[in-house]
């Protein structure tokens, strides 16, 4: 409950912000639970980066429940995530540079 009302509270301010830059949205809403490079709640945008397309990478922001159920995940952390276009896009791309080199 503590996470979802902090993701609440951190939406509020970067709703107020404007133009979404990807380092930005994921010092917003990413940190609490993901790292780029190492295992913290949440895989790391390595991991993610490797595995999934941008595609899969914003329905798991957007709908990371139904997501869930579609790779098998038996249970699932991650709130749902309102973004706008911009964020969504640039977090996306964000996360998708930290792809392996090779993969």
């Amino acid at each position: 409950m503590r996470h979802i009302l902090w993701s609440f509270i951190v939406l509020i301010l970067v709703v107020q912000e404007g133009n979404a830059n990807g380092k930005k949205v994921f010092e917003t809403y990413c940190w609490g639970c993901h790292h780029q490079t190492a295992v913290a709640f949440g895989p790391p945008f390595s991991d993610i980066a490797s595995k999934r397309s941008a595609e899969e990478i914003q329905a798991m922001i957007t709908d990371p429940q139904g997501v869930s159920k579609l790779f098998g995940y038996k249970r699932n952390a991650m709130p749902p995530f309102r973004l706008k276009p911009d964020e969504l896009k640039a977090i996306t791309e964000y996360i998708l540079s930290y792809k392996p080199k090779g993969k």
